[in-house]
């Protein structure tokens, strides 16, 4: 994968909440087949918490917590779009929904799956995505 970053920019299906993430043209996304992933459809591309930008919407965000507690799943609260929230796997970054990102700056998204029912191994695999590199 090239690790040259250009600057994506993504946002929710009505337009409330926008942002910026740093990230290679060719990107690494993660299917995952939990319940709320797999329901919603989110494609997560992971990264630090310094190459993520919220340009508008935090004030029409809505948070929702489930399990453990420790993902912060974000919503916009006009259209119901998750187009990024803070994972349990890596809290110290986002993971924002490729499928939320204008296309313009995509070369390619590589897809991996990341299995819930073998959560510490999968967890163990996509750990310190939200690192700098």
């Amino acid at each position: 994968m090239n690790n040259e970053f250009v600057t994506h920019t993504g946002g929710c299906h009505c337009g409330a909440v926008t942002f910026e993430v740093d990230a290679p043209a060719k990107l690494l996304a993660f299917d995952c087949n939990c319940s709320i992933c797999r329901m919603s459809g989110f494609l997560h591309l992971i990264v630090p918490r310094s190459r993520f930008r919220l340009l508008q919407g935090a004030d029409a965000l809505s948070e929702y917590k489930f399990n453990t507690g420790v993902a912060r799943h974000l919503f916009c609260s006009r259209c119901g779009v998750k187009s990024f929230y803070v994972p349990r796997s890596n809290p110290d970054g986002y993971s924002v929904n490729a499928r939320c990102l204008e296309p313009a700056t995509i070369e390619h998204i590589e897809v991996q799956l990341f299995d819930d029912a073998d959560r510490e191994a999968s967890d163990a695999s996509i750990k310190g995505l939200s690192k700098e590199s």
